[in-house]
């Protein structure tokens, strides 16, 4: 199981109890059932998947070394990269030339606060109409430039509004972990809608009692943007459910339901027998999806990625579903073609990075997805002896790089339709 502990899964207790407060009801009726069988999922051209494929190789210098893509953000100009190992933000421009480095060694430290003070990856913020760099560690935020310059550091507590949530146009946020409290106890839910500090909607109740008393897997983020102004797609645990969150309320856009030896049981999520016994339930059924993450929703083709016990280089882990013909196709299965340069549009099928992360971002326009120098190579090597033609950015890339250069991001404009 070496191999799935690689998998980029949050892993954090659950408990589903009697919850008193009151919940808003999801809204059902525009719901969607989706018949899926990942087994008979098919494999396409990447010309067949994509309008545009642009690989963009990341400035190796001794400064800017890096080991791999843990989170990646895009601005008008830049890349900016979180890279766990070296506990670094780098900066870069479009053009992947190295611009400037955030070194978490380097990050000030309060001598009299005795909490971890690391961080883990960052959060743009706009201020000014610029773009700036939050990092949260310790007690405080750090606000950095584009070119990695300490703008300044705020106590959390007097920085509140800076927190870490999403806020649609008209100002309502997303809160995920908002407390309701009356005379006798509080109540926490999953995802709540505030404006103006008042409670708009809460969904999903549930007693802090969880954290003690089971455990439960999911597939990463659970909010995620596919380009839909004021729109996003919700994941909660133990279903293969994908609402919809808007300003207003939270409604079932999809329901999935998957082959019988890829499901859960119908009452997984709630019944007491599972409490204490997921990890348990998934060792002995490794073909059922415990979550899907990463939803989005380009034109008629909608994007998700399935978790489950099983690993391997043969397993398929992430599908595009045509909503409009019910075809569904393996992003592991795209083929490479003259649109890719003959290159893979993703490692995955060879490797773990994008079984894992899958893509590290939809900035609305353009997927992005990443592998490592060392893979790359190895697939120029396999398109050795057939007169292959690669752009001036990869020419020059293969020229003067090698297998151990910093990773190299591919800019992916998906089809809608």
């Amino acid at each position: 199981m070496l191999k799935f502990a690689l998998s980029s899964l949050i892993i954090c207790t659950l408990f589903y109890g009697h919850i008193m407060a009151q919940a808003s009801k999801v809204d059902s009726t525009g719901m969607r059932t989706l018949r899926i069988d990942p087994a008979s999922s098919r494999g396409a051209a990447a010309a067949q998947v994509f309008d545009e494929v642009k690989f963009i190789p990341l400035e190796t210098t001794k400064e800017s070394l890096f080991g791999s893509i843990s989170q990646l953000k895009v601005t008008d100009n830049n890349f900016i990269v979180w890279d766990y190992d070296t506990k670094s933000i780098l900066i870069f421009t479009k053009e992947g030339k190295y611009k400037a480095k955030i070194n978490g060694s380097k990050i000030e430290k309060d001598p009299n606060d005795k909490e971890n003070q690391n961080f883990y990856g960052f959060v743009m913020k706009t201020e000014n109409n610029q773009p700036v760099i939050q990092v949260s560690a310790g007690k405080n935020f750090f606000y950095f430039d584009l070119n990695a310059k300490l703008i300044r550091k705020v106590k959390k507590e007097a920085d509140k509004a800076n927190s870490n949530q999403r806020q649609f146009s008209d100002g309502t946020v997303v809160d995920q972990g908002y407390v309701e409290k009356n005379s006798n106890d509080s109540t926490n839910f999953e995802i709540s809608l505030v404006k103006d500090k008042k409670k708009v909607e809460s969904y999903f109740p549930f007693s802090l009692a969880r954290y003690k008393t089971d455990q439960f897997y999911t597939g990463g983020e659970t909010l995620t943007d596919y380009g839909v102004p004021d729109e996003l797609f919700f994941i909660t645990a133990y279903e293969y459910n994908v609402y919809k969150l808007t300003p207003k309320k939270l409604s079932l856009a999809y329901k999935i339901i998957f082959p019988a030896n890829n499901s859960l049981p119908a009452d997984f999520r709630g019944n007491p027998i599972y409490k204490g016994k997921r990890r348990e339930y998934f060792e002995k059924y490794p073909k059922a999806f415990f979550a899907i993450s990463s939803t989005y929703q380009i034109g008629d083709n909608l994007y998700f990625k399935v978790n489950n016990w099983s690993w391997g280089n043969d397993e398929k882990k992430a599908f595009i579903y045509n909503l409009k013909n019910n075809m569904v196709t393996s992003i592991s299965d795209i083929e490479p073609d003259s649109l890719s340069q003959f290159l893979p549009v993703t490692d995955a099928g060879v490797h773990y990075d994008f079984a894992n992360t899958g893509f590290h971002l939809f900035d609305r326009k353009y997927f992005y997805t990443s592998y490592s120098s060392l893979m790359l190579f190895n697939f120029k090597e396999q398109n050795e002896g057939k007169n292959r033609k690669y752009d001036p950015a990869l020419t020059e890339y293969f020229k003067t790089q090698n297998k151990k250069s910093n990773p190299v991001i591919i800019q992916l404009k998906p089809k809608k339709n």
